[in-house]
């Protein structure tokens, strides 16, 4: 996380037109790769698997998820796969005819790129799939073979000042009891058998413990959906801008990544995306942007966001400078610098 500046743009606030600093949680998002079609009919029992279409070249990092050990298999995933559709795609355009005759709905599978997020030390990839929405049967499906194999950033799917919602797993706590997992006040002192406990778990009858007493259990590790957190700013890689934490009333050339990097993650080298507050679970874990399904009409919501200024101070302390150039100018030359050259 770090924090922004801007000016409050909310008509009968007091703080209309006034400066606030807001925290904001740092998100990197590296392009998805479109490797898939499926389309589903409707059943009397839901939505069933009609047919699904690969893309003719696969991934080595989405071949990787169909292996329990990737270096010792035969590495022979989509092998024939690919060969019978570079011979010829009879077949393929078979599939294709049933899914824009007989689907309901469609959704392209696509993949995320976590091999591209030196941190996380992952090779494999995470694998979800995504419907397409607007115009026919036909369109949707043709809209999702033109995708295949390309890489889709962040910014094609959402823009800057959007509502969207976050699902994730939540930090875990592991088992723990009534007094941490549900703030119950602790028993006196003097109590038998124990004070950090539940002193009435229920009436006699009836003779079982209701689901609303707290117990002791599982705290944390939880999937959770958090609604309408506002998108604050996308940025691009740093390979491609230099100064993608460059802003209105900061025109330094710096990147997002703040000195000395972010704790417990490191650089943040591809694009990324800046939301209000903080997000569902512990660093390095994967989560899920979707768009906000329950629209919310307040001006808070409506808002367009300007910032100002991005923090990129040291987050390993009490941070002074904002860049290493800025510290250099400062400090002066000092022993370390004198060693280097």
């Amino acid at each position: 996380m770090t924090h922004v500046v801007r000016d409050l743009d909310r008509p009968g606030s007091k703080m209309h037109k006034k400066e606030v600093v807001e925290a904001v949680s740092v998100m990197e998002a590296p392009p998805m790769i479109v490797v898939g079609l499926v389309g589903f009919s409707k059943t009397p029992h839901g939505l069933r698997c009609l047919r699904k279409v690969w893309a003719q070249h696969i991934p080595d990092q989405m071949k990787r998820t169909f292996y329990k050990n990737w270096a010792r298999s035969k590495k022979n995933a989509f092998k024939k796969y690919s060969a019978r559709l570079a011979e010829s795609t009879r077949h393929f355009d078979r599939n294709i005819e049933d899914l824009k005759k007989y689907s309901s709905v469609v959704r392209v599978i696509a993949i995320a790129q976590p091999r591209l997020i030196k941190s996380m030390q992952r090779k494999k990839a995470h694998v979800m799939q995504i419907q397409i929405n607007g115009g026919t049967i036909p369109e949707k499906v043709d809209f999702g073979l033109k995708l295949f194999e390309s890489a889709i950033p962040i910014s094609t799917v959402f823009q800057e000042s959007e509502m969207v919602d976050t699902l994730a797993v939540t930090k875990g706590h592991g088992f723990n009891g009534v007094i941490k997992r549900f703030g119950v006040t602790k028993l006196p002192r003097k109590t038998h058998k124990g004070l950090r406990k539940v002193a009435c778990i229920g009436a006699w009858h009836p003779a079982r413990v209701s689901w609303t007493v707290p117990r002791a259990g599982q705290m944390g590790y939880h999937h959770r959906t958090e609604i309408n957190k506002k998108i604050y700013k996308i940025g691009v890689s740093a390979a491609i801008d230099k100064g993608n934490a460059r802003c209105e009333a900061d025109l330094t050339d710096k990147v997002i990544t703040p000195m000395g990097g972010f704790p417990h993650f490191g650089t943040v080298r591809n694009d990324y995306i800046l939301l209000k507050g903080n997000v569902t679970g512990p660093r390095k874990r994967v989560f899920t942007l979707r768009k906000q399904l329950r629209s919310n009409p307040s001006r808070a919501c409506q808002e367009q966001i300007t910032l100002k200024f991005i923090d990129t101070s040291s987050k390993w302390g009490h941070g002074k400078f904002q860049t290493l150039l800025e510290k250099e100018k400062f400090m002066g030359p000092r022993k370390k610098s004198a060693f280097a050259k």
